[in-house]
């Protein structure tokens, strides 16, 4: 049976569905959407289309909170969600900005020192909006083995991997990192505006597998310790610690916390990515704030974290990968491992390496203040061959950088160029990461 309607709103209560403002409708009737959650609104529109008569799809409502009401009709109340460690940023003079549907702080003193304290020193990160999920039993392996591209077979017991989900035809459902405690027991941490649709693809999956997956998206607090005096900072407390290799975790405890101490980032520097209770948050970020004062430790916010995670080449969902771009034509093969037996779009993918990709996430400077924007054209001549997919001002380069979805076939004897409010500039293509 049709999911008859959804409505998606913000709890203002002024019509029959709550509504101040215009409702989006989808092309798909009877779908009204609101645009106060853009993001999640998307998603919902695309697996209405691709999942009309679907359970899926009604987990995926179900996880935004929505609301069965009459007939097979929905509302979802979508209102932002605050972090264990908003009253924290607020102590220290953070600005806040709606993001994937939480309210996140962006800044603290600038974006500027902020990205240099994590290149030069040290910064902290609140990254709890971030979803967690636990799949576990005899069969969690093989599931999670079929549902991504990478092969988490290759990992040992508090090893972690950098993985992706794609849909059937090879796009991306999500990016995220699998954390193996044991064969039968393993953490995903997923991107968190698509947390809701994760969890309700992994969900339709592990049915037919012996396992269960457990969203612990509420249960946990994320804080991010980046930057060449990160060790410093844990050696503060922690003493004795013995430094963690790349993608390798540990579970330690710090002010009586329970923590789970991954040596992984998104930042391009070394540093940790620490899970903690949700309630015991701010126990650890303040011990953390105070055993970084002597490195100069700076709270940091989702501007520098764009800024460096540019700098450094990393994919952002919604930018350099998506449902609509694959993990090859995001840059990402050294995750896809073609030689396993089977997973979901092995073989959508296989089928595009084969034919040679025509298009491909290509990442650049300018020259220049003027930054090109998401959705920038692209020129080869006066043949549009691609568009921008981020851009950003590089702190440390003192010009723009940002990524763009090339055409492959273009003529490459001809420079590329974007334009720029009616000025064309030259596209310098490098090889990230873009500041060293």
């Amino acid at each position: 049976m049709a999911i008859s309607s959804v409505v998606i709103g913000d709890g203002v209560a002024e019509s029959r569905f709550g509504a101040r403002h215009s409702f989006f409708y989808s092309s798909v009737p009877p779908i009204l959407y609101r645009g106060t959650e853009g993001l999640q609104a998307n998603l919902l529109k695309k697996m209405h289309y691709q999942y009309p008569d679907s359970s899926i799809l009604r987990l995926f409502l179900l996880k935004l909170g929505a609301k069965f009401f009459s007939n097979n009709h929905f509302f979802c109340l979508m209102s932002s969600q605050k972090t264990p460690l908003y009253e924290f940023h607020k102590s220290l003079g953070a600005r806040f900005v709606p993001f994937a549907g939480w309210e996140m702080p962006v800044q603290y003193s600038s974006i500027l020192e902020e990205h240099k304290a994590v290149r030069e020193e040290v910064g902290l990160f609140d990254v709890s909006h971030m979803g967690e999920a636990w799949i576990t039993g005899p069969q969690a392996e093989n599931c999670i083995n079929t549902l991504v591209t990478n092969d988490i077979s290759r990992i040992a017991d508090n090893q972690a991997q950098y993985t992706v989900m794609c849909q059937p035809d090879g796009g991306c459902v999500d990016d995220l990192i699998v954390y193996r405690f044991s064969r039968e027991r393993y953490l995903l941490c997923l991107n968190a505006g698509n947390t809701p649709k994760d969890i309700a693809w992994i969900t339709n999956h592990t049915k037919d597998f012996d396992c269960e997956l457990q969203d612990a998206s509420q249960d946990y607090a994320l804080l991010a310790l980046q930057g060449p005096l990160a060790e410093e900072v844990i050696a503060q407390l922690i003493p004795g610690h013995t430094p963690l290799k790349r993608f390798t975790f540990q579970e330690i405890n710090i002010e009586d916390v329970s923590i789970i101490l991954s040596a992984t980032g998104y930042t391009g520097e070394n540093g940790y990515e620490l899970y903690c209770p949700a309630a015991q948050a701010n126990i650890l970020a303040g011990a953390l704030i105070k055993a970084g004062k002597p490195y100069n430790i700076k709270p940091c916010g989702l501007g520098a974290r764009d800024s460096l995670r540019l700098e450094a080449g990393y994919p952002l969902y919604g930018h350099e990968i998506n449902e609509t771009i694959s993990p090859l034509q995001g840059g990402l093969s050294w995750v896809v491992k073609l030689k396993k037996e089977s997973f979901v779009g092995k073989d959508a993918l296989l089928k595009e390496k084969e034919a040679g990709l025509k298009r491909k996430i290509h990442f650049f400077t300018l020259e220049g203040r003027r930054i090109a924007r998401e959705g920038t054209p692209v020129y080869a001549g006066e043949i549009q061959v691609g568009e921008v997919r981020s851009g950003s001002h590089s702190p440390l380069l003192g010009h723009p950088i940002g990524s763009a979805l090339i055409d492959e076939n273009r003529d490459p004897s001809i420079s590329l160029e974007v334009d720029l409010r009616g000025n064309r500039a030259h596209l310098n293509l490098k090889k990230p990461p873009l500041h060293l």
